[in-house]
């Protein structure tokens, strides 16, 4: 089974200028997710799918391969990221004339990710016939609300049952930018999940950072210190 790892990394942003080539850890954003794809021997392939010649050249120098430049059509603040990866796919496909089983997606944003999430979910995939896309979540206790046509409402019944957080049912965030392993026949429909899903699970604060404006990249940058400092060998990035 071959698998292809996406990375979407456009040229434009209005909440950081040119995040994807801002640094972190004294490496621009685009470094760090071509680092760990081309770092799993399960990916055949690493693309970076972007519409700027100097994101590509920045690709290229990291390992990736940039194929073709994305149209403008699917590089605005309104294009989706199932229409992002559904073209690099079958664009990237028709040029290498072969056909991939497995669909890696990482974004340049999401920066605190495990290499073994996305070995983890390869494996399954690989595995379990069943199983249409795996992705990384993280657990909460909080309760939400979503407003509807009879005003504020909890998102589901049981959280009006209020109780500490050590016997709270727990929910689950998706953080597909972190990780996220699919199926390539639902990515060429335009999905990026399907409804049989496995889910990889972590309790790591800092997944929470995605990096979209300059408190972000702050908050990432004092976390690496953080964790260099007390010698916490948690973040796989650094070394």
């Amino acid at each position: 089974m071959k698998t292809i790892c996406i990375i979407p990394a456009r040229s434009g942003s209005k909440g950081l200028k040119n995040k994807n080539l801002r640094k972190l850890n004294n490496k621009p954003l685009i470094y760090w997710p071509i680092k760990i794809a081309k770092s799993i021997k399960e990916i055949d392939l690493v693309v970076l799918s972007t519409d700027s010649k100097i994101m590509a050249s920045y690709g290229r120098k990291f390992g990736a391969e940039v194929p073709f430049l994305r149209p403008k059509s699917i590089s605005g603040d309104h294009a989706t990221t199932e229409e992002v990866l559904q073209y690099t796919l079958k664009k990237t496909e028709e040029n290498k004339n072969k056909k991939f089983d497995i669909c890696v997606f990482l974004t340049c944003t999401d920066i605190f990710r495990d290499p073994s999430w996305i070995r983890k979910g390869i494996r399954i995939l690989k595995n379990n016939n069943e199983i249409e896309s795996c992705f990384a979540a993280n657990s909460t206790t909080k309760n939400y609300w979503h407003k509807t046509r009879k005003g504020w409402e909890r998102i589901l019944l049981s959280m009006k049952r209020y109780s500490n957080r050590q016997t709270k049912k727990q929910i689950f965030r998706e953080d597909t930018g972190l990780t996220c392993v699919t199926r390539s026949s639902l990515i060429r429909k335009g999905k990026r999940i399907g409804d049989k899903v496995e889910l990889i699970i972590n309790h790591n604060t800092e997944t929470v950072i995605d990096i979209h404006t300059e408190y972000d990249l702050f908050l990432a940058e004092q976390t690496i210190k953080y964790y260099k400092k007390k010698n916490i060998n948690k973040l796989k990035l650094l070394k």
